[in-house]
């Protein structure tokens, strides 16, 4: 068999956004790898899970029975090179997340196959598939091809992929995997929130980001109830992350969150690097503040205006009081 292999990410009994996001990047290749989409959900034999999987342009979606409902990264890998063994696809899809990461290296390692993660492109030259993915930190697009390659394992960049619809005509299939015997496996106890859970900035309709121009740590509270008050998501650029100020949620960037349904994006402070700009190519309106007037922000912004952060931010907090 040939084709594409999806293997959906859920969460808590529901399927997770990234998992339409593979099946439209599946919708892209088709034409040119031919053979079906499949789209394994690996879980405990959820009925209700595997119907929500039948997206647009999936051929068919396999109830992969593993015996938990739970993430789990050994169970995962095992499932998922069986299916890869069985299958043989020539390509195999997966979310790049924090779960698949756990596990889709190993996968690839064992399957022999080629692999790239964090990918953002994909594209065909000569007949061959080309991946596009970051490299030295963001600072450049890296294009890897897989030459002698039978199958390629990818995980693909959230937010990037056009999601496929909830209206397909997929046969959905069950099999069952018995891995009771299965070392290395996890107990399940309980799941914990984290602080920032909440945070999903490629939801957002508002989004409210500072960069450098904050100047220190202690100026975020500020920024950050500024938001509250404007009904705005709090984001950020990336050195406001690497310098461990704010959590990796709040970034906005090539190696953060894509604005997917942003609709107005206030940059306070921010100099507007490429791979900050990545991460607003969806939004309608941004409104730059920034006391450089060569700063590259400006060049993308639909309203800017040339003064320091704080005294802009001084003026709106009048105007909300």
């Amino acid at each position: 068999m040939a084709g594409i292999l999806i293997l959906a990410e859920h969460f808590r009994g529901a399927l997770r956004d990234i998992t339409a996001e593979l099946a439209g990047a599946a919708l892209s290749l088709k034409d040119k790898l031919g053979g079906p989409v499949t789209l394994a959900v690996l879980s405990d034999g959820d009925a209700d899970l595997a119907a929500s999987a039948n997206l647009a342009g999936v051929d068919e979606v396999l109830s992969v029975n593993i015996g938990a409902a739970d993430f789990d990264a050994a169970l995962y890998e095992e499932a998922a090179f069986r299916l890869g063994e069985r299958l043989r696809p020539q390509v195999i899809l997966l979310g790049h997340t924090v779960s698949v990461m756990a596990y889709a290296p190993a996968l690839a390692a064992r399957l022999g196959s080629g692999f790239a993660s964090d990918v953002f492109g994909l594209d065909f030259a000569g007949g061959e598939l080309i991946a596009t993915r970051s490299a030295y930190g963001g600072k450049v697009n890296l294009e890897v091809a897989f030459p002698g390659k039978a199958v390629v394992v990818l995980t693909l960049r959230g937010a990037v992929f056009a999601p496929a619809k909830h209206s397909g005509s997929a046969k959905v299939e069950s099999l069952h995997l018995d891995l009771t015997a299965l070392d290395g496996r996890s107990v399940h106890l309980e799941y914990q929130e984290s602080p920032t859970a909440d945070i999903d900035l490629s939801k957002a309709g508002f989004i409210l980001s500072v960069g450098r121009g904050v100047q220190d740590k202690e100026n975020l509270p500020r920024f950050s109830a500024l938001a509250d008050k404007l009904g705005a998501a709090f984001g950020c650029s990336r050195p406001i992350v690497d310098a461990g100020w704010l959590p990796r949620q709040h970034q906005v960037g090539q190696s953060g969150k894509v604005a997917t349904n942003c609709k107005l994006y206030l940059a306070l402070g921010i100099s507007g690097a490429i791979q900050h700009q990545f991460g607003m190519k969806h939004v309608d309106t941004i409104i730059a503040v920034n006391s450089d007037p060569n700063a590259p922000i400006f060049n993308v912004a639909t309203y800017g205006a040339v003064v320091d952060l704080f005294a802009f931010a001084d003026a709106l907090e009048r105007q909300l009081e």
